[in-house]
């Protein structure tokens, strides 16, 4: 390769710089599953420079990436943004709702890293088509911008390892639910699973109601 704009990281700093603000990008992983947590991070990079680029280069939706890739550039994006990630347990996600979790999640990794960066001349971008609620910064929600931003696809990268350590560390606790494999998704084996075993204390309960209604229904 001869020139950085091969590289798809160009195309999603560019994106980035083109609001001419300091842009802050931030991303949830977790929403789906019916264990666990929810997480979200947030990213600025101060400076991006041709080695950074070069390092990115593969730099993209989490979920269009390897175990090996995103493991990479977790570590890389670590350690070259300024950068938060939060975690809201499954006792809040019961109490309150996913959508809200979520978001606040968003909200106080975003805090963080603006603590650190200073409140001139930002803008925190969001993946998916909502805003953060109850927020006193500039944002602006970018749909499929995991594809489109730099900064977007560093958070979600952070908050999708993030998660998944977090998940496998409770794999050891029960192991007998295959979290490591499914991260808490809803597979057919998870949800066999809870029916030979029943819920624990990481289980967003309310995400298995029309489970268990349906299994009534087959009696």
């Amino acid at each position: 390769m001869t020139g950085k704009k091969e590289f798809i990281s160009q195309d999603l700093f560019d994106f980035d710089k083109s609001f001419n603000k300091k842009i802050i990008g931030t991303d949830e992983a977790g929403r789906g599953p019916g264990a666990g947590g929810v997480f979200a991070s947030a990213v600025y990079f101060e400076k991006v420079t041709d080695k950074i680029i070069t390092e990115l280069s593969i730099l993209n939706d989490s979920k269009k990436l390897t175990h090996k890739q995103r493991e990479y550039l977790y570590d890389f994006v670590k350690n070259e943004s300024v950068n938060e990630t939060i975690c809201i347990e499954v006792e809040e996600i019961e109490e309150t709702n996913i959508l809200a979790c979520s978001l606040k999640a968003m909200k106080l990794a975003c805090e963080s890293v603006i603590s650190k960066v200073g409140k001139k001349d930002i803008l925190v971008i969001v993946d998916g088509n909502k805003l953060i609620r109850n927020f006193d910064y500039p944002q602006q929600f970018i749909i499929k911008g995991d594809g489109k931003s730099a900064s977007i696809a560093g958070a979600s990268i952070l908050a999708k390892v993030t998660r998944d350590r977090y998940m496998d560390k409770l794999d050891e606790e029960f192991p007998q639910y295959g979290w490591k494999q499914n991260k808490g998704y809803m597979t057919k084996s998870h949800l066999e699973a809870v029916d030979k075993y029943g819920l624990t204390k990481y289980h967003r309960e309310s995400f298995f109601r029309k489970h268990f209604e349906k299994q009534l229904t087959l009696f």
